[in-house]
């Protein structure tokens, strides 16, 4: 591929194709983390999602060729069923020139790369809580994009959480894990909040607790550097509370359960990828 003119990191204009749940997750995490100013990314749609964008002053056009023509980097996010068509719609307007990046969930690079016509294409599996600045994404380069290209797009994501670089191949299992995983951990919250009703607590007081005891544990394991067994261990005492209640997960089978959850939504992406 010949030399690619660099995407101006301190002025870029951030497109989003698609206004969905996800673009508008990483948009809000970007504008409230500073590292863009709303007045610099831009989204299209017609119906009521433009309030929601236009809620934090990102400019909604009417059509998403207006988006990309006006942007510098451009974020596919829209549904996997519907990506291949709305690439190929704006192909035209795809020019090397501009550092395009998919959140597309089961969607390949060589897929993607193939449809826009360039390599010039990052792969990023994000996951919601991007939204308040705690999303944990992981990104694939192609052939064609740059180390600064990663440098820009690490430093977008990095804004909103953590971000890691892994090989594509990886990214089914990815997919069922930290992009699913969001949705699991909620059943979680919600079912140990139930529990606590179920013992007396008032309902606001279960959910505050709950929502704190999973944010507390999720801080002890990744800045403490132990194992998570070694954790678990250290707040079971012989005979004690939490041994009781960790023998009733046990029987009912919790950890085969959310194995099962990462590899069934893995699947699925793998399913997906290959329709």
């Amino acid at each position: 591929m010949s030399a690619v003119a660099p995407i101006p990191s301190e002025t870029y204009k951030l497109g989003f194709i698609g206004a969905g749940k996800m673009a508008e997750s990483i948009a809000r995490g970007v504008v409230k983390s500073g590292v863009l100013p709303a007045s610099r990314i831009k989204t299209a749609h017609k119906g009521a999602r433009r309030a929601a964008f236009e809620s934090f002053g990102v400019g909604v056009a009417e059509h998403n060729n207006q988006v990309v023509e006006n942007s510098d980097v451009v974020i596919f996010s829209v549904k996997p069923q519907v990506v291949k068509d709305a690439i190929l719609q704006l192909r035209p307007l795809l020019s090397e020139k501009k550092l395009l990046v998919s959140v597309v969930a089961g969607v390949k690079l060589k897929d993607l790369q193939e449809w826009a016509g360039h390599d010039r294409f990052i792969r990023v599996m994000p996951n919601t809580p991007a939204a308040v600045g705690e999303g944990a994404s992981v990104m694939s380069l192609g052939a064609g994009a740059t180390a600064e290209d990663g440098e820009i797009i690490g430093k977008l994501f990095g804004a909103v959480g953590k971000i890691w670089k892994a090989d594509e191949k990886m990214f089914d299992a990815v997919t069922g894990l930290s992009g699913s995983g969001p949705a699991y951990i909620f059943l979680v919250i919600e079912a140990l909040a139930d529990g606590a009703v179920a013992a007396g607590l008032p309902r606001e007081l279960a959910l505050n607790l709950a929502s704190q005891t999973v944010l507390g544990a999720a801080s002890m394991a990744r800045e403490t550097g132990k194992h998570p067994g070694q954790l678990k261990d250290d707040v079971t005492s012989p005979g004690g509370t939490t041994i009781a209640g960790i023998h009733e997960l046990e029987k009912s089978g919790f950890r085969g359960i959310l194995i099962n959850a990462v590899v069934a939504a893995a699947k699925r992406s793998r399913e997906l990828s290959q329709n």
